[in-house]
């Protein structure tokens, strides 16, 4: 019985996802419409024409899967079109996972009607964890459907459109059932080394592109790795706590988390931007928001070390050697 009502639930949560990709889907517009049109700013064609390039780029260069996606775009108008709900238990990082057909178990669920995340969101959090709801900037369907160009996606900086690109086009090339934080970490590693290799053929090593996106990316490796780091302080924490009131746990849990987002204001970031307001959201996503830390970026060093070791820093041939190995 319980079997059954969970595969019905499962049915209907993935009619419901289908029906909102479809929807989009069908909405977006060939990318060869956007460029005759006259209404839309050149400043954003020019976004099109670089994330052409970046496609051809992933093949020719790289050796990703020839791809449908990024053809079509979709105007989202300002508004989210996806809600991607993570959780965590609240005094370990063991994340809640789902099952789905084909995909395997994963550690993040989403949503393409709001009221429908929020509802899953605060059930959640009634039975205890801790959750994290945002709206990522882009996903991949794994080759399903034919991904659109997102609107938003085009207010993005040229290096961290780039990255966007190749990160998910790598998931259509190489994804591990039942493995999350691997084909997540992987993607990320290829998005910046790809990205990186592109600016330097496309603009040069003293462009404002690729100085720009250094500059970005040491910046934001610097927060990754101080987030890491915390996520250890945490998790030893945890380890400490055996038979004490829940009130006394989450009041040493606040009390380190308090001492780790006052510490971001220490780091010696070229461009401060906005890391210390986004690290106030550790209050309230608690151990789901240092869990995203792991499942991007803590497997940066283990790729970078195989990478320049044992492929001399080709990323083609990391890649090859990569589709090979995961198949």
């Amino acid at each position: 019985m319980i079997c059954c009502l969970l595969w019905n639930q499962l049915i209907v949560y993935g009619i419901s996802q289908g029906a909102g990709q479809l929807s989009m889907i069908m909405q977006a517009q060939p990318v060869e419409e956007i460029m005759k049109d006259a209404t839309f700013p050149d400043s954003l064609k020019a976004k099109l024409f670089l994330i052409a390039d970046v496609k051809q780029y992933t093949v020719d260069s790289l050796g990703l899967k020839p791809s449908k996606n990024y053809s079509t775009f979709y105007n989202q108008h300002q508004k989210p079109l996806l809600f991607t709900i993570t959780a965590c238990e609240p005094y370990s990082f063991k994340p809640k996972e789902w099952t789905f057909p084909l995909l395997g178990s994963v550690s993040y669920k989403g949503f393409f009607n709001k009221e429908k995340a929020k509802k899953e969101f605060y059930k959640l959090k009634e039975e205890g964890y801790d959750v994290d709801i945002y709206s990522p900037s882009g996903w991949s369907t794994l080759g399903w459907f034919k991904d659109p160009i997102q609107s938003n996606m085009l207010e993005k900086s040229d290096g961290s459109l780039i990255n966007l690109i190749i990160h998910e086009l790598s998931h259509g090339t190489l994804y591990v059932k039942n493995n999350v934080n691997f084909n997540e970490n992987l993607a990320n590693f290829i998005g910046d080394k790809g990205t990186e290799l592109f600016l330097i053929d496309k603009f040069g090593t003293n462009s404002k592109a690729y100085l720009d996106y250094q500059h970005h990316k040491k910046d934001d490796k610097l927060f990754a790795d101080y987030m890491l780091k915390s996520t250890e302080r945490l998790d030893s924490l945890y380890h400490t706590f055996s038979n004490e009131p829940d009130s006394v746990k989450k009041a040493k849990k606040r009390q380190l988390i308090t001492t780790i987002v006052l510490g971001v204001n220490r780091l010696p970031f070229y461009k401060p931007k906005n890391y210390f307001r986004y690290s106030l959201q550790a209050f309230f996503e608690g151990n789901a928001f240092f869990m995203a830390f792991t499942r991007y970026d803590s497997q940066y060093e283990l790729f970078e070390k195989e990478y320049t070791e044992k492929f001399g820093s080709n990323l083609r041939k990391y890649l090859d050697f990569l589709k090979k190995t995961y198949p």
